[in-house]
């Protein structure tokens, strides 16, 4: 039992600022006055290993539970992540060794506790219970439920009345997610928007096993920075909770005017009072939009860091952005024999006048290198791919010694000292190395 501390206001305000729905909101308002300490379930799949701001609309909804005395349960996904989609089709869910899980395990939770209490959480993995299932225990959790209550999940309703096809291991991952909920016997399950119906059917499981079904508390899914799709990896639009704090800071500059109250609603700690204060402001134009971005990117760092690491992102922000100076600590990379065999398009020396190089057999001044400069991003880690790099590089993101890379000449001249620009925020320097002419 936990002593109840929480007012009516504070209840109202737990489930509605940065809450999208309730289900069901009397009971669970009922449950939080009652005293109890409330189970608190969050799973998640560590097919990935790295959370950003998108997830943090949910973390910091467990945070605010867990301040009012309640448990956190955390389910690693390590059964069905090592299952994957064995027929190809998701590339979210890649078949990965319990290695692998232990990894991005080990990583998600390092990032996770940057928000949530650890001391009120409770870490489970769900091979606990699945490892231990036969198929007596799979035929007895099918048997729950029909074929008609899966496809009324709007995505598998997509297709299959598109004709494109749904294996039966997809059918099952809704299952499990809902066992899970038997398992850790959950009193209050927390998502996306997009994870509703999953949610449901731990719901209704718990009641047909004879367990209270679970509370419902979803959130909305917050936009990336491209200010259009939710916020994902595999869209380049995202800010990682474990990024560098100017690279939060700069992205959080980067983001839209329109969405500003939103990430300021979902992940900051604003008072509702400051909230309606800033939302006056921008509906009446009484502030600059750039002013509030930066007191929301100072809040954001600071709360995944300290006020110390917030005061630097921000001047790192005027020097290198706004002042457009180059860094201080800005990241080296060498250049090696075996990098030069994979970009190297031909080997230039400097050859007098100001800017005049030409091609010789071995340079005598300066050694310089034409290269294909989508290899040179994705080799030295400044793009996640080469395709990714091709991306950036047709955004005219790309400058080498303050010239523009463009994607119609998507080649470019590098040396010793040069200085490579992605986007508004990531520097590179090229230095010496022991490269042996021959």
């Amino acid at each position: 039992m936990i002593s109840d501390k929480s007012t009516n206001g504070d209840i109202k305000h737990l489930l509605h600022r940065g809450v999208a729905e309730v289900i069901v909101e009397e009971e669970l308002t009922y449950l939080l006055h009652s005293g109890r300490k409330l189970r608190l379930k969050e799973g998640f799949d560590p097919s990935f290993p790295d959370i950003h701001l998108g997830h943090m609309v949910t973390l910091k909804k467990l945070r605010q539970f867990q301040e009012m005395g309640h448990q956190v349960v955390l389910i690693v996904g390590d059964w069905t992540a090592q299952i994957g989609d064995p027929s190809g089709a998701s590339v979210t869910r890649p078949m990965l060794s319990a290695e692998q899980v232990k990894a991005n395990a080990k990583t998600y939770m390092e990032q996770f506790f940057k928000i949530v209490d650890k001391d009120r959480t409770e870490v489970r993995w769900q091979s606990e219970w699945f490892g231990k299932f036969d198929l007596g225990d799979v035929f007895k959790l099918t048997s729950k439920f029909t074929i008609a209550q899966l496809l009324a999940r709007d995505d598998f309703s997509k297709r299959y009345n598109s004709g494109n096809p749904i294996t039966m291991t997809e059918f099952l991952y809704p299952l499990l997610q809902a066992y899970d909920s038997v398992a850790i016997e959950s009193d209050v399950e927390f998502g996306g928007t997009d994870q509703k119906f999953n949610l449901l059917i731990g719901r209704e499981l718990q009641a047909t096993v004879g367990q209270h079904p679970q509370q419902i508390l979803t959130v909305p899914l917050l936009v990336g920075t491209d200010g259009s799709q939710k916020m994902s990896k595999s869209l380049g639009n995202y800010i990682g909770i474990a990024e560098p704090p100017e690279q939060i800071y700069g992205k959080l500059m980067s983001i839209p005017d329109s969405l500003i109250m939103d990430y300021f609603t979902l992940v900051t700690d604003v008072t509702d009072d400051e909230l309606e204060h800033i939302k006056e402001s921008l509906e009446q134009d009484r502030t600059n939009p750039m002013e509030l971005k930066k007191r929301l990117a100072r809040e954001v760092v600071k709360q995944l860091y300290d006020n110390r690491s917030a005061s630097e992102a921000e001047g790192h922000f005027a020097r290198v952005v706004q002042n457009k100076e180059i860094p201080d600590d800005i990241e080296e990379f060498k250049i090696t024999d075996t990098l030069l065999k994979k970009i190297r398009i031909s080997q230039m020396e400097e050859a007098g006048g100001i800017g005049s190089l030409k091609e010789v057999g071995k340079p005598k001044v300066e050694r310089a290198w034409i290269v294909s400069i989508p290899l040179l991003l994705s080799e030295l880690g400044l793009a996640k791919s080469n395709s990714d790099a091709k991306r950036l590089i047709a955004q005219q993101s790309v400058r080498i010694d303050g010239k523009t890379i463009y994607k119609e000449e998507p080649r470019g001249l590098i040396k010793i000292g040069s200085i490579i620009k992605v986007g508004k925020r990531r520097f590179a320097k090229i230095i010496n190395s022991d490269i042996i002419e021959k």
